[in-house]
């Protein structure tokens, strides 16, 4: 028999030894055996069994198989990856510097995995059923005869007018046993079996509705759009619209377009706490058609919605980051709602960027890639004014209402004032206002907690997480210092640690936001939005369910109130933290201000009442805060692409950070050094490519790690990626350098 050898990426393969392995295939595995499919292997010198997952099988009949390892035994009865996932998974090791089984476990989800005990995280759930094992006529001639056998004369009545139904149904409503179950089923009346079912978020299960009506403005773009679509080849394409513009009908209208021909559709939303809202809105047009993936899900339900996708009963696919990887059949649209956020971005390996995923699959598959926004990344601005992105606008609000009327408040006015509080008297009588009148108002500050820090008066002592360099922040809830990095608590004291002086309370965050409130407003509700907020209740759906059937007043929150929300009666928002992300210390900082402040200002007024915004600020002379004050994105872009092209900065050019993080900062900074002077003896042949640093990240220590960068800003062609894995290799295989990890990444968000 001709020998068959595969090409395997094994699991315990590090980065730098991370290559395809071969492996001889056992004659008694070979029809099995198959790309896609994972295997335990043997590997390293101890040989050691770990997982690996088949690449692709050769033949080599003049191969006689004396060297090589073989494979142990098949983990999967079929195929868990295709050919295409697998091509993904490549693309991904070279793109993003990671490995290929790092790619693979991004690709698929947990559900599939293995535990320590060797099985399935997730299995399949069935569900037991009973039918009828003979017709309806002679089951009712058995029911004669069953006169004083009630119980499965009763069973047998019901199932003679289903055709099949759940055992558990039938026990209850017959107010029957198992024995009689059994005993009809000896007597060859009925049998039993089992039937897979689908664990499921809920969804809309009414009558489905109508596609929304599209106004002018909105059916120009569709048109656009789909013509574009139906060119049969890879685009991409930015929809850039004002907050309330109605971006989501013309997704409406493009998806249901896409699903008539037959293909698959995938929407990506930034954030879990817009997933609901979304779901809630797609499954009233679409019904079943629908799978929603994201991390609050069950291991078990994610794994449901994956099987549901890859059979095909599902066509539209609805998730954050993740998402993208689902593994659906011809797909026809790829729509990234919300695109500048950095919540796109993967943090861990593999550090991908899921815009420049979706462009390979778009790309793989010849179809439309849709970005949408009402603040675009400055990159996707410059790549549709230069022609790589089509562009389409939608500049006023769908229901012809005015955009909020915005107003700045100067919060050094308000301290001359003797205001020091964090709710100003501007916002303070508009809160009264919408009040009084029965409307909401939603307040945005970017900082969970109670008080930034707490400090000595006398001798300036704060207290510092032990684990990482940064204040310890604290929650007045179980009044607690609580590190937001590494999760370490400590009690606060009475007086100071270290002097024994009077501690003062310095900084606000969501917490201390909602007290203040509730001495402004006594007896008016107050909802917190915020990550301690949402683990109690369990998900972000249950508190914003409240929020608006309950119709409570205010609502504080953090990022997660930023964005995708509409609430028809909220008609006030307030900023109560401009200036904070303006001074984080990076080429985005103010990309981001501008788009925090834009969308939290377009939650307000989006019903048929009109809006009104605060924004509180020490620098109300602010360009980036005028801007955004403003809604005026292009002015704002005009001005940040002429910084951008100062500083060197994306997308002028691209950006590759390498990493080094250890226990002892003068070991990670050795390396980073090491780093930084190997990439400008490699890249002197290379014109435009500059090396910065090693500088340390804006928070230097986490859990212990200490961590400094070297940034690259070059061309990322595929010649400067081996040379910046070479680098990355070359440290992590190196004595001199033990201790010290070391990983690159595209485009940092950090």
């Amino acid at each position: 028999m001709t020998t068959k050898i595969a090409k395997i990426a094994v699991s315990a393969a590090t980065y730098w030894i991370d290559k395809p392995y071969d492996y001889l295939i056992p004659e008694e595995l070979q029809s099995a055996a198959l790309p896609g499919v994972r295997v335990y292997v043997p590997f390293s010198k101890g040989n050691r069994l770990c997982e690996g997952i088949i690449l692709s099988i050769a033949d080599d009949s003049s191969y006689s198989g004396e060297k090589l390892k073989a494979i142990v035994r098949l983990l999967d009865e079929t195929p868990i990856l295709t050919e295409a996932q697998i091509k993904l998974a490549l693309f991904m090791r070279d793109r993003f510097f990671c490995t290929v089984y790092d790619a693979v476990k991004a690709i698929l989800p947990a559900g599939l995995w293995f535990n320590d005990q060797g099985e399935r995280r997730a299995k399949d759930k069935m569900l037991p059923m009973i039918r009828l094992a003979v017709s309806a006529e002679e089951a009712s001639e058995a029911m004669e005869t069953k006169r004083r056998a009630v119980q499965q004369a009763r069973i047998l009545e019901i199932l003679c007018s289903f055709e099949a139904l759940p055992l558990h149904d039938v026990l209850t409503h017959a107010d029957a046993s198992r024995p009689a179950v059994k005993e009809l089923e000896k007597q060859g009346l009925v049998e039993l079996y089992e039937r897979e079912v689908f664990r499921r978020p809920e969804v809309y299960s009414d009558e489905l509705l109508p596609l929304p009506q599209l106004n002018p403005a909105q059916d120009k773009v569709y048109h656009g759009i789909r013509e574009l679509a139906d060119s049969g080849k890879a685009a991409a394409a930015l929809l850039f619209g004002v907050t309330g513009s109605g971006k989501t009908s013309v997704y409406i209208h493009l998806i249901q377009t896409t699903l008539s021909k037959g293909k698959s559709a995938i929407l990506l939303v930034p954030e879990i706490a817009l997933t609901p809202q979304m779901l809630q809105t797609f499954s009233s047009y679409f019904g079943n058609q629908i799978a929603v993936l994201h991390s609050s899900l069950s291991v078990g339900e994610r794994y449901d919605e994956w099987k549901r996708i890859r059979s095909g009963r599902a066509k539209l696919v609805i998730g954050t980051r993740s998402a993208v990887f689902a593994p659906v059949d011809d797909l026809g649209l790829l729509i990234i709602d919300e695109e500048q956020e950095e919540s796109y971005k993967s943090e861990n390996s593999p550090r991908y960027n899921t815009r420049d995923v979706a462009k390979y699959l778009c790309a793989r598959a010849g179809c439309l890639l849709l970005l949408g926004s009402a603040t675009p990344d400055i990159s996707s601005r410059y790549y549709a004014e230069t022609g790589r992105y089509a562009f389409f606008t939608l500049p006023e609000r769908y229901n012809d209402m005015a955009l909020p009327e915005v107003r700045i408040v100067d919060m050094k006015r308000e301290l001359r004032r003797g205001n020091t509080g964090d709710i100003s008297q501007p916002l303070r009588e508009e809160l009264q206002r919408n009040i009084e009148r029965g409307e909401q108002s939603i307040l945005f500050i970017n900082r969970r907690g109670t008080h930034k820090l707490i400090s000595c008066v006398s001798c300036g002592y704060t207290y510092r997480c032990p684990r990482c360099s940064v204040s310890l922040t604290y929650h007045s809830s179980n009044r607690r210092l609580i590190c937001h990095y590494c999760g370490y608590s400590q009690r606060v004291d009475a007086l100071c640690p270290d002097c024994g002086g009077e501690l003062k309370y310095n900084g606000s965050g969501t917490q201390y936001i909602v007290e203040q409130l509730n001495e402004l407003f006594p007896g008016v509700e107050v909802l917190r939005m915020d990550t301690d907020s949402v683990a109690p209740v369990g998900s972000h759906e249950a508190l914003f369910d409240r929020f608006k059937k309950e119709n409570i007043p205010i609502m504080v929150g953090t990022q997660m109130v930023t964005k995708g929300l509409n609430f028809e009666n909220v008609t006030l928002v307030g900023v109560l933290s401009a200036d904070q992300s303006l001074y984080a210390g990076d080429y985005r900082a103010g990309e981001r201000t501008f788009s925090l402040i834009t969308q939290v200002v377009g939650r307000s007024g989006r019903g048929t009442k009109p809006g009104r915004a605060v924004i509180q600020t020490y620098t109300p002379d602010n360009q980036i805060i005028l801007q955004a004050a403003a809604q005026d994105y292009e002015a704002f872009y005009a001005a940040e692409m002429e910084l951008r092209r100062l500083q060197n900065a994306p997308p002028i050019c691209d950006l590759i950070a390498v990493t080094a993080s250890g226990l002892v900062e003068e070991q990670v900074l050795r390396t980073a050094h090491y780093i930084a002077d190997w990439m400008r003896n490699v890249s002197t042949d290379i014109p435009g490519v500059s090396v910065m640093g090693p500088a340390p990240l804006s928070v230097l220590k986490i859990n212990n790690r200490y961590r400094y960068r070297v940034n690259i800003a070059c061309h990322a062609d595929s010649a400067m990626r081996r040379r910046i894995a070479q680098v990355v290799m070359e440290c992590s295989t190196d004595k001199r350098f033990k201790g010290v990890s070391v990983y690159a990444d595209n485009d940092p968000v950090e």
